[in-house]
């Protein structure tokens, strides 16, 4: 009932699976294989140089963020007392280099004392926050409306800190530095509002020495760094030039550290 070819004698039946002819399987086998080939090799250029083009930009002025947390306990210790103790540190200011697949690539702070982290910013910012919060609620103006303003107020500071320095960086004509980096320098400014508040909570007239000891701190602190920045990087060095904005940036400390530090004010 189904097979009524098969059941009729003299008449061939079809073949189930037809075979393609050799033209068809020339024609198509050739084109689409130079057509593959083609759009394979296009595309692997243009997705290629895009891909570098990506990385070199990104890497330009973004870096690996899990390199700034390759810290351990004592780079942190001995970076606090870089940061709030400047004058003591004897040694270099310049970061240590490594070969890394046939270019050089900073050490990790781990290994580098003068490599910048977002370990101790954001754990400074995050302590200078709840400082603030004991701070409010000492003086009886704590509730979560006037926190949530100091944390903006924070997050502002660390801005017109980050924008301050890669003015400063551009001003005077020292190479792309890339972003965490200058975020990580500006976020070390906590660490000294930490223990400017501090001293406000323990004794409210050490504030008045405490703070200003903390902003020349941070100032000398950035100046050292910057002037490190600029040696290895700007091609043409104007003293004059560079001195006034170096000397700007570190008296821009204090506004910015009294701004930050007037908690509930």
């Amino acid at each position: 009932m189904y097979d009524n070819l098969g059941g009729q004698a003299g008449v061939p039946r079809p073949p189930l699976n037809p075979q393609p002819t050799p033209f068809a399987n020339a024609s198509y086998g050739a084109g689409s294989g130079f057509l593959r080939a083609g759009l394979g090799v296009y595309g692997e250029k243009i997705l290629g140089s895009s891909s570098e083009y990506v990385q070199s930009n990104i890497s330009r002025y973004f870096s690996d963020p899990q390199y700034y947390f390759q810290v351990n306990d004592q780079y942190v210790r001995n970076k606090l007392k870089v940061v709030l103790f400047p004058f003591l540190h004897r040694g270099h200011w310049t970061r240590i280099t490594e070969p890394v697949g046939g270019r050089l690539s900073y050490k990790p702070p781990v290994y580098d004392i003068n490599a910048p982290d977002l370990y101790i910013p954001l754990m400074a910012f995050g302590t200078y926050v709840v400082l603030a919060g004991f701070l409010l609620g000492l003086s009886g103006k704590f509730s979560p409306e006037a926190l949530s303003l100091q944390f903006t107020k924070g997050m502002v500071g660390w801005f017109l800190q980050v924008l301050l320095l890669k003015v400063s960086l551009y001003s005077l004509g020292s190479g792309e530095a890339p972003l965490l980096d200058i975020v990580a320098y500006a976020g070390y400014a906590f660490t000294g509002m930490c223990v400017a508040v501090l001293g406000r909570l323990m004794w409210s007239y050490s504030y008045y020495f405490m703070m200003p000891w903390t902003c020349l701190c941070m100032g000398v602190f950035l100046v050292k760094t910057m002037k490190r920045v600029l040696f290895a990087e700007v091609r043409s060095y104007d003293s004059s030039k560079h001195h006034y904005l170096l000397l700007f940036m570190a008296l821009a400390q204090f506004p910015l550290f009294i701004w930050l530090c007037s908690v509930g004010a």
